[in-house]
């Protein structure tokens, strides 16, 4: 059984996006190497999950990115990917395999792709989809690429979470930029 991991960049003041959805400040370190993590990160893994608006994101850049351009342009274009959507009706993705749009309730289609997938998949952005399958106890890990920037106001990482979730702390790497990973398993 595959795990769901949410890999998402925040603020130092914990937010995943400034108002409006905003995300100028979020820049990963420009310096200090491949966050090995990361990378290690990327091939345990089986698929990517998007919602809509982070998939309409991401299709309008990965697909015209080469590893010369960034190293992680080869996972995100090779691995499957799933789009939850109940307004798409297809998810082209470049000269590569256009992804899977996953119609119905999410927490439905999660259950199905982490019976699915053997090894990990990756949700990106999509702080609403977040939001929704933590409330539903349906994430494994957060992992947190924090970037040292406060910007004061903005978008949480799980926007309709109703009840807390627990978190235990697994993994820390810091780089010489100031940014930090904070890797923590759900509990």
């Amino acid at each position: 059984m595959g795990r769901l991991i949410v890999e998402q960049m925040v603020t130092a003041d914990g937010f995943a996006a400034g108002p409006g959805g905003s995300l100028e400040h979020l820049v990963p370190p420009a310096e200090g190497g491949v966050d090995a993590r990361q990378a290690r990160m990327l091939e345990g893994c089986d698929a990517i999950l998007l919602g809509r608006v982070t998939y309409e994101m991401f299709a309008d850049y990965w697909p015209g990115q080469t590893p010369d351009d960034d190293w992680i342009a080869e996972p995100i274009n090779r691995l499957p990917k799933h789009v939850i959507s109940n307004v798409l009706a297809k998810a082209p993705w470049g000269d590569y395999a256009s992804a899977t749009v996953e119609h119905g309730e999410p927490r439905h289609t999660v259950r199905r792709l982490k019976e699915d997938y053997q090894g990990d998949i990756v949700l990106w952005g999509s702080l609403t989809l977040t939001g929704a399958l933590l409330q539903a106890r349906l994430i494994d890990q957060v992992r947190l690429r924090i970037v040292p920037v406060v910007i004061g106001e903005g978008l949480r990482l799980a926007p309709g979470l109703r009840d807390p979730r627990s978190l235990t702390l697994t993994e820390v790497d810091t780089f010489p930029t100031g940014h930090v990973t904070l890797v923590y398993d759900v509990v």
